[in-house]
């Protein structure tokens, strides 16, 4: 079974009114490079990998998993969606709870593009996994990323203290079927 259990992966792409969500493929390549190697991306993740290494380790078509998304304007990626079980390292409170992670290069940011993808792939959840909890966690000082999850319907569990900085755990509540 995969992080997101029963569900068949991957899906057909999902659109949006500018997006489109989809598998990695091996023209995301350099994307992927740039986004794991850019400081800016990583200024709240514990810094950037080394580009040199990742030219190297990164495989040709980067890696497809259940719940990873590329995210891709005209045809072009310029983010990622990760949904993945969240294990205990994160918070006891995430375990075994579907966790949403994601990465925007920063000529992305500003343009909305992470909130019409995040909501995208939130609601193909709702209807592939309906009544599943999602949480999110960033550190308070990543003000965009808050932002973000007011604006997804995320709410305040607890704020702890990891990787030197105060981190902030939020959960979106299931989604209930109409």
């Amino acid at each position: 079974m995969s992080a997101l259990g029963p569900v068949a992966w991957p899906p057909a792409p999902i659109r949006t009114e500018r997006l489109v969500l989809r598998e990695p493929e091996a023209r995301d390549r350099a994307a992927f490079v740039e986004l794991l190697a850019s400081p800016e991306v990583h200024t709240y993740l514990g810094g950037p990998r080394p580009r040199d290494e990742l030219e190297r380790d990164l495989p040709v078509v980067p890696e497809r998993w259940p719940g990873s998304f590329v995210v891709a304007l005209d045809g072009v990626m310029i983010g990622q969606i990760l949904l993945r079980r969240a294990t205990e390292h994160l918070r006891p409170a995430a375990a075994g709870k579907l966790d949403l992670g994601y990465l925007f290069l920063p000529r992305a940011w500003g343009h909305g593009y992470a909130a019409e993808a995040c909501a995208a792939a939130l609601d193909w959840l709702d209807g592939a996994l309906p009544g599943e909890p999602v949480m999110l966690a960033t550190q308070t000082a990543n003000s965009g990323s808050m932002r973000l999850a007011a604006k997804l319907g995320f709410t305040e569990v607890e704020r702890f203290r990891a990787w030197d900085a105060e981190q902030w755990l939020g959960r979106r509540p299931p989604s209930t079927p109409s």
